[in-house]
């Protein structure tokens, strides 16, 4: 099974991209990020047009999640929202079983800096998602893939002295992270990635071809499944009219 994760920062103004990787990988499931589109607006049609259903989550302009699978794989025991998330409104967390395999697509907030109070809100969030995905592993095979908006370690920082201080990686939200890791689940470019490493880079000019990135998006596995390979399809940060964050591709295995 190909599980692709990608934050696509507006899945009209990606569809182009979104087809291409459909086409160029054919997955068996992706799990779509900050889609930003009205549940009514959702493209369903371009969607079905290329072989695959979509199941959405959606709140408006900002946020959404969604998980795409081939039109002739089944997908069922859909559940949207996460018990517990501050802003229940907002579309962050869905989940949806394709075949035998309960998957997650997440959004967790970005915080926006240390002191402000949506920041305190992002730790919420971690703390309930740790709690579901306990819950999830104990009833069999998990994936919980998206963007995670931590990088867990200065290892998935181009330059850690650049972002001390700043959301992404304090100690508070590292320490979420790695207790929602203790649930049963494990990091799978950690075991078993290849090339690049990280997920997201700024819209400067030089920042991609200088690999001045993080990785915040992350596959997290049950111990359940085999995982045989992990990348990050970087050529999907470039191109035209590209998200700010690449595809991560994770082949796993029963």
């Amino acid at each position: 099974m190909l599980v692709v994760t990608w934050n696509c920062n507006s899945i009209r103004a990606r569809m182009p991209r979104l087809l291409e990787l459909l086409r160029t990988h054919q997955p068996d499931v992706v799990c779509l990020q900050e889609t930003k589109v009205a549940a009514g607006l959702f493209p369903h049609l371009e969607l079905a047009m290329a072989g695959y259903t979509a199941i959405d989550h959606s709140s408006g302009t900002w946020n959404g999640v969604a998980v795409l699978v081939p039109i002739d794989t089944d997908a069922a025991g859909c559940v949207f929202g996460l018990e517990g998330q501050p802003r229940p409104e907002e579309a962050r967390w869905l989940e949806v079983v394709v075949r035998g395999v309960r998957i997650v697509s997440v959004y967790v907030p970005n915080g926006r800096r240390p002191d402000h109070p949506r920041f305190a809100e992002k730790l919420d969030f971690l703390d309930a998602a740790a709690a579901r995905t306990a819950v999830l592993v104990e009833s069999g095979p998990t994936v919980v893939a998206g963007d995670i908006n931590v990088a867990p370690t200065d290892d998935d920082l181009w330059n850690p002295r650049r972002t001390t201080g700043r959301t992404h990686v304090t100690p508070e939200e590292r320490d979420r992270v790695a207790v929602l890791l203790e649930q049963g689940v494990r990091d799978a470019w950690l075991q078993a990635g290849e090339g690049g490493r990280y997920t997201w880079w700024s819209n400067h000019p030089a920042a991609v071809e200088r690999d001045q990135g993080m990785r915040i998006d992350l596959t997290l596995v049950s111990d359940h499944l085999d995982v045989r390979r992990c990348l990050v399809d970087a050529s999907f940060r470039r191109g035209e009219r590209p998200s700010d964050h690449a595809p991560v591709l994770t082949w796993l295995d029963p």
